[in-house]
């Protein structure tokens, strides 16, 4: 899950087939989404808690573990910026 959200946000993926999907997409609502690495793990964690899930409200607190577990790995990894000036 985290890895989809990474690589969908953060990376070019191969023959930078990512970044020209993001250049197409443009500064609408979803390419705003994809920029946002939080935004777009509540979304790709959707159709993992519904793959996983058996109920409605273990399919909503698994939805919702799903992406904070993926935003502390992201916070956990993300390279900080230098601020050089």
């Amino acid at each position: 899950m985290w890895r989809v959200a990474h690589l969908l946000s953060q990376e070019d993926g191969p023959f930078d087939i990512i970044f020209r999907f993001r250049k197409i997409l443009g500064s609408g609502f979803f390419g705003s989404l994809l920029d946002c690495f939080y935004c777009l793990s509540v979304w790709v964690a959707v159709p993992f808690a519904y793959y996983l899930a058996t109920s409605w409200p273990e399919g909503i607190v698994t939805w919702l573990a799903l992406s904070g577990a993926a935003c502390l790995l992201f916070k956990l990894t993300d390279k900080p910026q230098s601020r050089e000036g």
